[in-house]
């Protein structure tokens, strides 16, 4: 599950610790595994979560019902530049490399 949002560039430090108190902790407890990206620009830092799931059904309780279903959190419509429409939902097909 992989969500997007991008922020202006002077609150994106702001906007980090806000994500990850209120957004990403909570995640941790419910998904397999939680992943968080940042790409500075030149006038927006971009932020980028993917969280690992069972399954499609367990997203689906996490959202409430629908997997794709965005959740806001409550200060987005504050700090994104434009609020997400929705979450990208993939499933893994492989998987390589070292984890230890």
């Amino acid at each position: 599950r992989i969500w997007r949002g991008r922020v202006r560039r002077q609150r994106a430090d702001e906007y980090e610790a806000y994500n990850y108190e209120v957004g990403i902790k909570p995640l941790i407890e419910k998904a397999l595994g939680v992943q968080t990206f940042r790409e500075n620009r030149e006038h927006e830092s971009e932020f980028m979560t993917i969280s690992y799931w069972e399954s499609v059904e367990a997203m689906a309780r996490f959202t409430g019902g629908d997997p794709n279903r965005i959740h806001h959190l409550p200060r987005d419509a504050e700090f994104l530049i434009e609020l997400p429409e929705s979450v990208q939902v993939l499933r893994i097909l492989s998987s390589a490399g070292r984890t230890g």
